[in-house]
């Protein structure tokens, strides 16, 4: 008989990872699923895609700095309820706004739920590079208007709980790094567990 370690989730939280269009957020997102998944965690895992939101309930909003912030409240309100009630909920979306993020920061606190803000810190240029969506060729081609990061604003997070660029470091990397906070925080910690040969 050997001792096996396994990821446990000690409590739900939301991890919150903002930044540009093609910067990386859903992939690393996604890499956190994984890896926490894979090792066999004791835990449920929620990924709350800001596309596919878009798509569904927030299908009534434009991208006005009103439905901008709309959606991101939306989004932050399904990840509380998710993260009080022990799911480790990843959410990621571009969130444009400092009072939009701060206001979703609120509400977690305000209701003894963990909250960690991610700001996946790529380069513009980089993700007007990689352009997964098309959307920076179209507004160079002057076909949309209102691209964060472009001719409309982002503001960047002063103060985040963590801080991540795709440029220079892999998603999987990433991905092990925003553990390694949940696991400082207590949010997640190693538990032995037996297994028999």
């Amino acid at each position: 008989m050997t001792a096996d370690r396994s990821l446990r989730l000690t409590r739900g939280a939301t991890v919150w990872l903002t930044g540009l269009s093609g910067a990386g957020k859903s992939t690393v997102a996604g890499a956190v699923a994984t890896l926490v998944s894979g090792d066999g965690a004791d835990t449920e895992v929620e990924v709350l895609d800001g596309d596919e939101i878009r798509q569904t309930i927030s299908s009534d909003l434009g991208f006005s700095r009103a439905d901008r912030d709309k959606q991101g409240r939306r989004v932050g309100f399904i990840a509380e309820l998710l993260s009080r009630h022990r799911v480790l909920t990843l959410v990621p979306v571009i969130a444009p706004y400092a009072e939009t993020r701060q206001a979703v920061r609120e509400r977690h606190a305000e209701r003894g739920s963990a909250f960690f803000e991610v700001y996946v810190a790529t380069p513009l240029q980089e993700c007007a590079r990689r352009d997964p969506k098309g959307l920076y060729a179209r507004a160079a081609a002057g076909e949309i208007k209102g691209l964060t990061g472009v001719d409309d604003v982002y503001e960047h997070p002063e103060s985040p709980d963590l801080e991540v660029d795709t440029s220079s470091v892999s998603p999987e990397i990433a991905a092990d790094r925003i553990l390694t906070m949940l696991r400082e925080h207590g949010v997640l910690e190693y538990a032995e567990t037996s297994v028999s040969f």
